[in-house]
């Protein structure tokens, strides 16, 4: 597609895209255990000394730098526009092959930590999922807005650990876009998400004023500061 893309936040860090892969394999590895092992007790132990050193550094508020409070006092806004599974192990991870203004179709396989049934993926993290690549595609074909609706028909259960496709089918009107995506195994249908949603240009979208990442101050040593 050869219209720019659209940015409405900050580009995560590379160490934090690599991190959410690896926490999404071990706690895929963490789920399939049937025993207590002394690799988790160490990793838990580390987790809490990182996770120390890491709140000395980060931003004291939550809060996100967008709109009208750009405070440096506030977190940077990462943009979840596109590819919120790349960054966030929280959300699903997808892969777009084509995208246009009407149309756009990609794949994507969940891993065990979506598990709901056995074997099968819940159906809150298709909802979820159907509408990171439904806004995707909006954002990247230049009108987007607010979830008005997103209503599933589940069809068949949907599997685990294997890759699905997905299609997505775009409508515009003067103030809404309505989008269906299906979800498919090879040819068989598994689950159907239709979404309406108000239509903004960029420019009218609270991310579209988000505070940039601040300079680092001083290098990051791995050590928690001296009190």
């Amino acid at each position: 597609m050869d219209q720019p893309v659209v940015r409405f936040g900050e580009q995560p860090l590379a160490q934090t895209v690599a991190a959410a892969a690896a926490l999404r394999r071990v706690t895929g590895v963490l789920l399939a255990l049937e025993h207590p092992h002394p690799a988790v007790d160490e990793m838990t132990a580390r987790l809490a000394t990182w996770e120390r050193e890491l709140s000395a550094v980060a931003p004291a508020d939550a809060a996100p730098r967008v709109g009208d409070d750009l405070g440096d006092e506030r977190r940077v806004y990462l943009d979840h526009a596109y590819d919120c599974g790349a960054f966030n192990p929280c959300f699903p991870a997808y892969r777009l092959d084509h995208i246009d203004g009407t149309a756009a179709a990609g794949r994507v396989s969940f891993p065990l930590p979506y598990e709901g049934p056995p074997g099968l993926v819940h159906g809150g993290f298709l909802a979820v999922f159907f509408d990171c690549v439904i806004q995707h595609h909006n954002c990247a074909t230049g009108l987007s807005g607010k979830t008005r609706s997103l209503n599933l028909t589940y069809r068949r259960p949907t599997p685990l650990l294997t890759e699905l496709r997905f299609e997505i089918e775009r409508t515009t009107a003067e103030r809404g876009i309505t989008s269906i995506a299906h979800l498919r195994l090879e040819d068989e249908l598994l689950c159907t998400g239709e979404a309406t949603t108000v239509a903004l240009p960029p420019e009218r979208l609270v991310g579209a004023r988000f505070g940039a990442r601040r300079p680092q101050s001083r290098p990051a040593t791995g050590k928690e500061p001296a009190p």
